[in-house]
């Protein structure tokens, strides 16, 4: 499977707001980046985690060894771009550490547990990370 044909496609019946193949649209969101080496915007879809706290996205990716691109990006460039449902906005990705990392990591194993797999697999801590609303400017 190509990976990048397929996240095109994900991406593009997210933006037109019909059912996404093999996805729930209410688990989903589009994060946008700006490429550590290119400068370039880059859109990643995935899976969030809403609580009380905040959006929350999942570096997992899928138990590989090392962490995603995208995690890369907002990792040198903290100020992203998020669409959930209808919404789209400006954020400050704000990786998790110590107890609040900890904390938000029970709460998403205990509803996702395959995410304990990816940690496994993947032998890495695995990052979450917090989309906050920029303010308005």
């Amino acid at each position: 499977m190509d990976i990048r044909e397929h996240n095109r496609r994900v991406i593009e019946q997210f933006r037109a707001g019909g059912e996404i193949d093999g996805m729930h649209r209410d688990r989903l969101l589009l994060l946008t980046t700006v490429g550590r080496r290119t400068g370039q915007r880059r859109t990643s879809p995935m899976m969030f985690h809403r609580d009380d706290q905040g959006l929350f996205v999942i570096a997992s990716n899928a138990g590989a060894t090392r962490h995603p691109d995208w995690y890369l990006n907002l990792a040198a460039d903290p100020q992203v771009t998020v669409e959930v449902g209808a919404e789209a906005y400006d954020a400050i990705a704000v990786p998790l550490t110590g107890d609040a990392r900890e904390l938000t990591w029970a709460a998403i194993t205990e509803l996702y547990p395959f995410f304990i797999d990816h940690a496994g697999k993947a032998g890495r801590t695995i990052p979450v990370v917090e989309l906050r609303r920029a303010p308005d400017m």
